[in-house]
């Protein structure tokens, strides 16, 4: 792919193309306002067209009725599209629209040998999508925009079946975006063909969660009139939402779930549970909780592979405290969008799985209008010319940078030695340390007694920091250890901020304060009220954490065999992270094997001993003091 260039736009240019864009073809065809490089709020959100067209996928046929899996579109948009204003599509793909099925999670305490013990966990819901009472069409269909919201296959009055992050997913909402462009089919639901003749056919996707990833995966197909793409904690690599390092791994909050899991819960197309089951059974047989192996299962469900098609520019969200799509997910997508020169911004806040809109409403607004109106309007609105990463580093406290790993994060390597001290120096004759997994106990009970000893668990601090200290980027641990006398393979690391603070604490609070951000309509006020994020004075934080299947050790796709008590060496990342520890404080690095919350849970005794003289961690340090 030949890197898109984005130019400043000269102003005497800037100023014809607005009076080109906003100039009619006709002197009866409605056109856009722009002013202040701004389309404006012109048109009637209550007078809005809402159409649904039932978009043919053609070459996919995922429930194997012999006939093109279909997804159905609502769209809503200006009423002077009837009469010959032709505008771009924000779209949103889903498979949440119909809601959820109450589905069971797997069991994660297993035998020895890996094999599930009899219990059950129960699916809770996700995050849902807006449908068309979010802010959308409030905002942007009074700004000449229209939108669309697919349903995902195998969902709602989509025909097919879902696969989690397989390509027959992908096709859905990719087909409406050839129908947008006039190269594929679509039906009214009495199956008269309709064109989209109101459509410019310039796309731009946006989503959280399932339907920020769709955006990525469509991206990721190259497909002619997708513009951008506002992936909004997202994944990039399904193998990184389910497992780590050839281990079994669960999404934050959700222990159990897995890849069939899902897609029984987004199942609730009519008679999806007969005509699917094959389907789902297939993702049950294959996507293999034993040994946790990257396998062409993960492999056609993994966006990097084809990162070299993204043609769409990339606005990327993501919060840093979010365990659910866990950060490895937009880092990896955002290295890879940086070493192909692909036109990008990235915002990284200090909240969970959460909406931008939710957090920071009108900075976000401002800043997704210009995005829109740059890349699907061709309008100079500025927003290319502004720093490229906005990062919160305190709740409510933001910073703009010219990239992310914040310019001038280096590498810096800390060394672990005994009586739990972690500094710049190597120790290579410190005595070996010792302790014994269980499945008990959280990592966060594990990790708040540092560096008092434990049983199960080692500890290695810092003195306190003399200055404060960034890392930007994606940490790295390697350890040299055995283990013995017990079945467990994992190995689990964390990076933990001791010193007490006023963190965020994965909430939002009213601020008392009302926004009125668009046009309303019944039911549905065009108006917010606006939040913070809920803070809480707290001893320690675990920043970061990483995971490792010791039987990895050499490559995520490949199970090797460990000889009981012979020492090893064992490297493995943590989720990228963007942290500053403060003057004071302790950094410190704890070592366990299970990590209640997110492994599987093998029977508790295995006993791992540590050489720290060999083991270190390696930070990416922005220009800062180190002890």
């Amino acid at each position: 792919m030949h890197p898109r260039k984005t130019l400043a736009v000269p102003l005497a240019a800037a100023l014809a193309m607005a009076l080109t864009i906003a100039a009619p073809a006709r002197a009866d065809t409605p056109s856009i306002k722009v002013e202040n490089g701004a389309t404006q709020p012109v048109f009637s959100r209550a007078e809005a067209v809402k159409q649904t067209v039932y978009v043919e996928v053609e070459g996919t046929d995922s429930d194997g009725d012999g006939k093109p899996d279909r997804v159905a579109v609502d769209i809503l948009r200006p009423k002077e599209t009837e009469q010959g204003l032709k505008v771009p599509v924000i779209m949103e793909a889903s498979p949440y629209y119909a809601g959820g099925n109450d589905v069971a999670n797997h069991p994660v305490d297993v035998d020895a040998n890996g094999n599930p013990l009899p219990t059950l966990l129960s699916l809770t819901d996700k995050l849902l999508a807006e449908p068309f009472d979010g802010y959308y069409d409030n905002y942007f269909v009074p700004r000449g925009y229209a939108v669309a919201l697919v349903e995902n296959l195998g969902s709602g009055r989509a025909t097919g079946c879902p696969t989690t992050g397989d390509r027959n997913e992908t096709a859905g909402p990719k087909a409406a975006i050839d129908w947008l462009n006039g190269r594929a089919k679509g039906f009214t639901a009495e199956g008269e063909p309709v064109d989209a003749t109101w459509s410019t056919g310039k796309v731009g996707m946006i989503g959280v969660s399932y339907n920020g990833t769709l955006p990525n995966a469509v991206a990721a197909t190259g497909v002619r009139g997708l513009e951008t793409i506002v992936p909004i904690a997202a994944i990039s690599s399904w193998y990184d939402y389910y497992r780590a390092n050839g281990g079994v791994l669960a999404p934050g909050g959700f222990q159990g779930e897995d890849a069939d899991v899902l897609a029984k819960y987004v199942l609730t197309r009519a008679d999806g549970e007969r005509v699917c089951a094959p389907v789902v059974d297939h993702l049950t047989a294959t996507q293999d909780r034993v040994t946790g192996d990257y396998s062409r299962f993960w492999d056609a469900r993994n966006y990097l592979n084809d990162v070299g098609k993204v043609k769409a520019s990339v606005f990327l969200v993501h919060g840093l405290n979010d365990w659910n799509v866990k950060t490895k997910q937009f880092a990896q997508w955002w290295y890879a969008l940086s070493k192909r020169h692909v036109p990008r911004k990235i915002w990284l806040h200090q909240g969970t799985h959460m909406n931008p809109f939710s957090l920071r409403t009108v900075e976000w607004l401002r800043q997704l209008h210009g995005w829109f109106d740059h890349w699907l309007y061709g309008i100079d609105s500025g927003i290319m010319r502004e720093p490229q990463a906005d990062v919160e580093t305190a709740p409510g406290a933001w910073e703009r940078h010219g990239s992310w790993p914040v310019p001038g994060a280096r590498p810096v390597r800390l060394h672990l030695d005994t009586g739990s001290r972690l500094g710049l120096l190597p120790h290579p004759l410190a005595p070996r340390e010792s302790f014994t997994d269980q499945k008990t106990r959280t990592a966060e009970q594990l990790a708040e007694s540092a560096p008092a000893p434990d049983p199960n668990r080692l500890a290695y601090l810092t003195p306190a920091l003399p200055a404060d200290l960034r890392i930007s980027g994606t940490p790295e641990v390697s350890v040299r250890a055995s283990l013995r006398d017990g079945a467990s393979p994992y190995l689990t690391a964390l990076l933990v901020d001791y010193g007490t603070d006023v963190r965020a604490d994965g909430t939002l609070v009213p601020t008392g304060e009302t926004l009125c951000y668009g046009q309303g309509v019944p039911g549905d006020t065009g108006c917010t009220n606006l939040r913070r994020l809920g803070t809480a004075t707290t001893p320690y934080k675990i920043v970061t954490r990483g995971w490792l299947d010791v039987r990895n050790r050499h490559r995520p796709d490949r199970t090797d065999r460990l000889l009981p008590g012979r020492e090893y060496s064992f490297t493995w990342d943590f989720q990228p992270t963007d942290h500053v520890f403060k003057k004071g404080h302790r950094l410190g690095l704890v070592i366990l094997s299970t990590d209640r919350d997110y492994t599987l849970r093998y029977p508790e005794g295995t006993r791992i001993t540590v050489a720290p003289g060999r083991s270190s961690i390696t930070l990416p340090v922005s220009p800062g003091v180190l002890p």
